[in-house]
């Protein structure tokens, strides 16, 4: 007999059968079917295979094809427990409730804008936030993929309030610098609550006894969830809660990443689901899987079907529909020093070495090596420097010439532009992938007044100017702050800097197009004058890595656009010359296998 049970303790289904069933031949169908779906299965002994629930309800209708082929039947061949048998109906339930999604009838907008006036919702919805909320209030669960700037946040507290009972608590996962925009906008819309989320931290126990005076309102970051899981997921069984992921692009790596699992580990367990992301698939289409089976772990979601299958469930308001004036975009190309070239053909000779090796091998190891070494190639470019600290580098006494010839074209020009800016009294953000790029802009402009925003900067209170807050209050307030040094990494999300500042300067640009696209963002967004202009500068070595860097960005974000149906993602062309926190170094740089092919290509081809 074949027995299905549900574990509670890790939320895992268990298949399990008998002896006298290990060379029936319905278990190796079932077995291969199983470890070809995930990576996350384990055959706990010989007679036990286990897999996350929400992969297990996604296999629930081929799993029943083997069932009947081989007449299993429950009560004689087939055991399901209560436990089981009760998720295995609500997953039924989840995939009629997707499938009633695609033609669902969106709310009234005249009944939706009445019943958040009578429950106390202050903030007015604009047309694009209403229309959105009244086609996800209407689903079991769904995204808003609506750009920075657009109100995701306003629009995901209208759906909540619009359909949650009063007993019913809502739990949202963000980065942490998200964490004040949601105490915000929940005063600015329901003030007379005078509610704020509990921020879920400090350790298990704490994060226990927070869980124990049951809060309605709480934020937990999704390094901090990948800590507690159980404990979140023994909340949510417990309780109506409703579950949004703020940034959901953060789970796009799936089970590959801790931080995704435990996501999707609690998404057959909230009352209702939303996904909030600017930019969903930052680097490909696979990237909204994961995503897609948060919402609906019940439908099976492949690279090819997955934009098909997430259409129906989500909004967007796009940056023309906000009536956003257009983005000046300027390419300022530059030769590589002399002594700075010979250097660098010997490191991408080294590059495209690994790469080939990662191509062919396609190991963990290899590939997080690899990105090390990318990222040290993008380091030489924009600043030959930052490669004096490394101990035992290959080529010292090259090096030492390329360091006499100065700091560098990329970098001297971005100080030099940035003098020129000032000067005029413009404020500028400066924009590099690598911490002590940061630091060091920051240092050689201090007499502008220069801040700066790295990982290392923590959140606190804008009165502190050490704090991030703080740094951004300089920024905004002080005429005397006329630079902001920052890491997209770390500042491409929560932070509008579109009042005071319209001149960004990219000393250098990394594989992620979500940290590209999100740090324009910051410049360039909602609440804008109709004849402001914004101008990024992107600068660039000729002959170097910086050119694949903006070729793959280039395709990454017109892959997003197409999936999204969505022109505003498209950024103004740049003429060509006709010549991505669990793991920084491979978050930063942001590799895919496709980004290691095209530069392989673009380095060998140089070499030749």
């Amino acid at each position: 007999m074949l027995r299905i049970d549900y574990r509670e303790a890790d939320r895992r289904a268990l298949l399990s059968w008998g002896e006298g069933e290990a060379s029936a031949p319905w278990l190796d169908i079932i077995r291969r079917l199983i470890f070809d779906h995930t990576d996350d299965a384990a055959q706990e002994d010989g007679y036990h295979i286990s897999l996350p629930w929400w992969s297990f309800a996604s296999l629930r209708n081929q799993l029943l094809e083997v069932f009947k082929g081989y007449g299993l039947a429950p009560g004689s061949t087939l055991e399901i427990t209560q436990p089981a048998a009760d998720l295995l109906r609500q997953s039924k339930r989840a995939a009629d409730g997707y499938n009633l999604a695609t033609s669902a009838v969106a709310v009234v907008e005249a009944d939706l804008r009445s019943k958040l006036t009578e429950i106390g919702f202050r903030r007015s919805l604009s047309p694009e936030q209403a229309r959105n909320v009244c086609k996800i209030a209407a689903l079991p669960s769904a995204a808003t993929f609506s750009v920075p700037g657009a109100g995701k946040t306003t629009e995901a507290l209208a759906c909540f309030f619009y359909k949650a009972k009063t007993d019913e608590r809502l739990l949202v996962i963000a980065p942490k610098n998200a964490f004040a925009a949601w105490d915000e906008q929940m005063q600015d819309c329901m003030p007379h609550l005078n509610a704020t989320f509990v921020r879920l931290r400090g350790g298990k126990e704490k994060i226990a006894k927070l869980l124990d005076e049951d809060p309605r309102f709480m934020l937990i970051t999704y390094q901090q969830l990948a800590r507690v899981p159980d404990l979140i997921a023994a909340h949510c069984a417990r309780h109506s809660i409703h579950v949004f992921l703020d940034e959901s692009h953060r789970i796009k790596s799936g089970v590959g990443k801790q931080t995704a699992r435990a996501a999707l580990g609690l998404s057959h367990l909230p009352v209702g689901k939303l996904i909030m992301s600017g930019t969903p698939m930052p680097q490909a289409t696979e990237d909204l899987i994961p995503q897609f089976a948060f919402l609906y772990p019940e439908i099976p979601a492949t690279a090819e079907n997955v934009v098909d299958l997430i259409r129906p469930v989500y909004v967007r308001t796009n940056k023309k529909e906000l009536g956003l004036p257009p983005v000046t975009r300027v390419l300022a190309k530059l030769p590589l020093a002399p002594m700075q070239q010979e250097l660098y053909r010997l490191m991408k000779f080294e590059v495209a070495r690994e790469a080939a090796t990662a191509l062919s091998i396609r190991n963990k190891q290899v590939f997080r090596s690899l990105g090390r070494s990318v990222a040290r190639l993008l380091q030489f470019v924009s600043n030959p420097a930052l490669l004096s600290a490394e101990i035992g580098f290959a080529h010292p006494d090259l090096l030492a010439a390329v360091l006499a010839e100065g700091e560098g074209p990329k970098l001297k020009y971005v100080l030099k532009k940035a003098r020129q800016l000032a000067r005029s009294g413009e404020k500028v953000l400066i924009w590099s992938s690598f911490v002590r790029n940061v630091e060091y802009i920051a240092e050689r402009l201090l007499d502008l007044g220069a801040v700066y925003i790295h990982g290392g900067v923590d959140a606190g209170n804008e009165d502190d100017d050490e704090t991030r807050e703080g740094k951004i209050k300089l920024f905004h307030d002080d005429p005397a702050v006329l630079v902001m040094v920052a890491n997209p990494a770390a500042a491409s999300e929560g932070v509008s800097l579109h009042r005071v500042c319209h001149h960004a300067l990219y000393l250098d640009r990394t594989f992620n197009a979500a940290h590209y696209l999100q740090s324009e963002d910051r410049i360039h967004r909602f609440g804008l004058p109709k004849d402001q202009k914004t101008t990024i500068e992107i600068v660039e070595c000729i002959g170097s890595v910086d050119e694949t860097v903006r070729e793959r960005l280039g395709y990454k974000i017109g892959q997003m656009a197409e999936a999204l149906e969505d022109s505003s993602l498209r950024p103004d062309p740049i003429p060509l010359d006709p010549t991505d926190i669990e793991d920084f170094d491979e978050y930063s740089t942001g590799l895919s296998a496709d980004d290691i092919q095209a530069l392989f290509n673009a380095l060998s081809m140089e070499e030749s």
